[in-house]
């Protein structure tokens, strides 16, 4: 009897000081004044909006792309759609070559994105770890020239790319999206090569390891987020672009998705909504899929342990 007491009696106290310990905080715990408590509630509700914000255009592109055509036409149009439909991908497909425009996309996006990637990779490793005047005034010319409206290039550039045959031609317009995007690129993996410490690479001259070997077997493994980022980047700007391709290409089997949506825009500007948003929603997946997959490497740290104290 006395046993069985004595552990009641322990249950009890040891379920008293749990119970405490869950509504007494710890001594060294922050405690959040209302103030700091209402920043954090309005900088929460701010990124909400902001959310919300970014995926309104979505949301309503998906629900317009299911409609049928009489609620494409009501002056009070709903949130969903009311008897969902997939006539607009049908008759999008009917009407345009859509799967030659996206691999035509592909095409150019995928190979000017290997290219700035493979060229500004080094470029960005000297300019990020010899640093003086020359390295200086490229980085800043990188910067303005990202200023530049196409306008002002259009012409010199046409005329450029007739002199090398290279008009309503793939490959010219995949050496336009290198030039374009290679001194973004190259900005964006300096400041990813600047990150990385300079003790891994030491370590690797150390163990006797060249420039070129450190660069290729220690330094691009520990860039990797920074070039995935880079090529994604890259990619959806090339593949997102209309004013080059709509000069540059002229031949309707060559030319690209960006281009082809012109084509549900009638000749009096007015728009076969349902196929237009059909076909748009279909241009924004493979950039969704691409952001999907490797939106790991992006966040992922990979200089964990790298360096040994």
């Amino acid at each position: 009897m006395k046993t069985t007491a004595a552990r009641a009696t322990w249950r009890s106290r040891a379920a008293a000081r749990a119970t405490s310990r869950h509504r007494c905080p710890r001594p060294g715990a922050p405690r959040l004044g209302p103030r700091r408590r209402a920043a954090r509630t309005g900088q929460y509700l701010a990124l909400l909006c902001y959310l919300v914000f970014l995926a309104f255009p979505l949301l309503w592109l998906i629900s317009t792309a299911f409609k049928p055509p009489a609620e494409l036409a009501t002056l009070h149009p709903t949130w969903l759609p009311e008897r969902p439909t997939l006539n607009n991908f049908r008759q999008a497909f009917d009407e345009q070559p859509l799967l030659r425009a996206a691999g035509n996309s592909l095409i150019t996006a995928g190979c000017a994105t290997a290219i700035a990637v493979v060229l500004a990779t080094p470029m960005a490793y000297v300019m990020a770890r010899h640093r003086s005047l020359l390295s200086r005034a490229a980085t800043g010319w990188v910067v303005v020239s990202q200023a530049f409206p196409f306008v002002l290039v259009i012409i010199p550039l046409f005329l450029i790319l007739k002199n090398l045959q290279l008009i309503n031609e793939l490959a010219g317009l995949v050496l336009v999206y290198v030039v374009w995007s290679l001194p973004f690129a190259l900005w964006m993996l300096t400041g990813y090569v600047r990150a990385v410490p300079r003790e891994v690479e030491e370590a690797a001259a150390v163990d006797g390891a060249g420039k070129l070997r450190t660069l290729v077997s220690v330094t691009a493994p520990l860039l990797a987020p920074g070039i995935v980022a880079t090529a994604l980047f890259t990619f959806i700007t090339a593949w997102n672009e209309f004013f080059f391709a709509l000069v540059l290409l002229k031949s309707p089997e060559k030319q690209t998705m960006p281009v082809v949506l012109t084509h549900f825009i009638g000749t009096e500007g007015v728009a076969d909504l349902g196929p237009l948003a059909a076909a748009a929603l279909l241009a924004t997946v493979p950039s969704l899929v691409l952001f999907a997959v490797i939106q790991r490497r992006i966040t992922g740290g990979m200089l964990t342990g790298a360096v040994k104290h």
